[in-house]
């Protein structure tokens, strides 16, 4: 298993965040069947104020860009992806384009 953790900022806007957060007690059931069949096998969000931190345990054959690739083609996980971008920020280090920023690891116990 190997794990990723991710960061974005949502927008600082308390309406926007309980929306944000209501998506994601309801997340659309072709979004969670994609993340599934990618091989993502758990997938937590977690928020302090607008900064999200997003652990994603995957299968040790999992790859981000095959992951990405395959979300280009998925209509409805393009659909939800430009309905999050109503609520998200990028990050003042992402590059262009980029929403969820892959963090570093620094220190494991």
């Amino acid at each position: 298993m190997i794990r990723y953790c991710f960061a974005l900022d949502l927008k600082d806007d308390h309406n926007l965040i309980e929306e944000y957060e209501a998506y994601h007690k309801k997340v659309w059931p072709e979004i969670i069947d994609s993340i599934k069949k990618s091989g993502i096998k758990h997938m937590q969000i977690y928020r302090t104020g607008n900064r999200l931190l997003m652990i994603i345990d995957a299968k040790d054959d999992f790859s981000l860009i095959r992951k990405a690739q395959t979300d280009r083609i998925n209509a409805k996980v393009q659909e939800w992806e430009k309905l999050m971008w109503n609520y998200q920020l990028s990050l003042p280090n992402a590059k262009p384009g980029e929403k969820w920023v892959l963090m570093k690891k620094i220190f494991d116990l």
